[in-house]
């Protein structure tokens, strides 16, 4: 975080790797209007961690471990706008290298800072239990924040 609390943003068209909910195209429309470009990519050194009492995930530092997402490309700066406010204070924004295909690049990233379960946290479970009324929830959240 920078000074005073305020996040520093990075600037249209970076990349953001994702590895939860924002993996979703469902999600990402709701919350943006659309789905940017969107690749399948991994992080290593890092794990997917289920959360106490919630249906997100955190991505934490575990050795040996890879934390399999996507990046999104092509976001703009309102859209980093949007994505940066939906993620809880216990996200900091963070710089990370991600594997995409047999090519690696610099990304950022939501990294968690708080208390995680010991299981990982499950896209497909995600999906099969909780997506469509995520999605809601978030739909409900953007029209708040646009009012």
């Amino acid at each position: 975080m920078a000074a005073q609390g305020i996040r520093r943003l990075p600037v249209a068209n970076d990349p953001l790797f994702v590895y939860g909910t924002l993996r979703f195209p469902e999600v990402l429309t709701e919350l943006i209007g659309r789905t940017p470009g969107i690749e399948a990519a991994w992080v290593s050194g890092r794990r997917t961690a289920a959360l106490p009492e919630r249906v997100y995930p955190g991505l934490v530092a575990a050795v040996g471990a890879m934390a399999h997402g996507a990046v999104l490309s092509g976001l703009t700066a309102a859209e980093w706008r949007v994505l940066d406010a939906f993620e809880d204070d216990e996200y900091d924004l963070v710089p990370v290298f991600v594997h995409v295909g047999d090519r690696d690049l610099p990304a950022w990233t939501y990294a968690w800072t708080s208390e995680v379960l010991d299981q990982d946290w499950s896209a497909r479970e995600f999906a099969a239990e909780h997506l469509p009324n995520y999605t809601g929830r978030c739909a409900l959240w953007r029209s708040e924040l646009a009012g």
